[in-house]
């Protein structure tokens, strides 16, 4: 496990450094000029070129990479154009709300989507598996900063019971969460039914009822456990999403995450705002893999036994 564990992070090292090339690229072609929006529309003679000279603008990309990748090394993420503060430390006030509401309407659409699917599977063509279908492909077709707005204009505007914006108390953080979890429960709850239908139709479930044991214990016994082996992975998958769907709910529900701070380097075209930002939004994606592969590994017997077999090979090298 150990081997499979430092593995997973060896590619991640290449896949991190892809990111930051396209990000870097992206941000070069892209319209706009940080040294524009900083002397205004009226600069004076000179003082254009000042900028961008002390930004390092005018420098080759390869050279602005390799100064941001050797500043990152030594954990130095930059200073940002125009409030001239570190980066850093942006980054690490921010983080843990982002992560929060990812967290927490990944938590929330789990525990909506697995019994639903249940229960859809285990109602098949009837009024409720109708239902719950209907309601899945509707959710999952709804954006979700659409469906954000629906909830401000209801419970904020129209019934007063839900602030508008802000995360000053705890309600502040229901509308956030609850508009992002609702499309990924539809997500999980279509995956979890179709997964129940393919588990409840094999040969040792037919077996297991043939035993008499009840229906309870064939469906959450036996089916559960290896229907929930690709939902897994749907669900890791829906974390890595729910951190981009945070930065929209950040910006609509006025919260002082990393989304926020991103979107507003992104208006301003604070490029080490940006490629920072995108840097460390793409390591929390790469961690929440690791653990959704090794929390895989723990599920799929199959992975165990490959381990198992791998272990005793090397055993048998030794011997011999």
């Amino acid at each position: 496990m150990t081997r499979y564990v430092i593995k997973r992070i060896l590619m991640f090292i290449p896949i991190l450094i892809g990111i930051t090339i396209i990000a870097q690229v992206l941000i070069t072609i892209a319209p706009g000029d940080p040294a524009q929006s900083i002397v205004g529309p009226d600069p004076e003679e000179g003082e254009y070129e000042l900028v961008r000279a002390e930004l390092r603008l005018d420098d080759p990309i390869i050279v602005r990479y390799g100064m941001f990748i050797s500043g990152v090394l030594r954990g130095d993420f930059g200073r940002s154009f125009f409030s001239k503060r570190p980066i850093l430390p942006e980054i690490m006030s921010r983080w843990p709300y982002t992560v929060m509401i990812a967290f927490l309407s990944v938590i929330l659409a789990t525990f909506i989507g697995i019994p639903v699917g249940i229960f859809a599977a285990t109602h098949q063509y009837k009024i409720g598996d109708h239902l719950a279908v209907f309601l899945a492909l509707l959710m999952v077709s709804m954006p979700a900063f659409w469906f954000a707005l629906l909830l401000v204009r209801l419970f904020s505007v129209k019934l007063g019971w839900l602030p508008v914006a802000g995360i000053k108390t705890w309600k502040g953080w229901i509308m956030p969460i609850f508009s992002l979890a609702v499309g990924y429960a539809a997500s999980i709850t279509r995956q979890m039914r179709s997964n129940m239908l393919e588990v409840v139709r094999q040969d040792f479930i037919i077996t297991a009822r043939s035993k008499g044991l009840s229906e309870g214990k064939v469906l959450y016994k036996h089916a559960l456990k290896n229907a929930l082996i690709p939902v897994v992975q749907v669900i890791g998958g829906t974390f890595g999403m729910s951190l981009g769907g945070a930065l929209i709910a950040e910006m609509i529900f006025s919260i002082p995450g990393l989304g926020s701070y991103t979107l507003v380097g992104l208006q301003n075209r604070d490029y080490p705002v940006i490629q920072s930002s995108v840097l460390f939004l793409s390591i929390l994606f790469c961690i929440v893999m690791l653990l959704i592969d090794v929390a895989f590994s723990f599920i799929d017997p199959r992975i165990r036994s490959q381990f198992a077999r791998r272990r005793r090979a090397a055993a048998k090298k030794e011997v011999l």
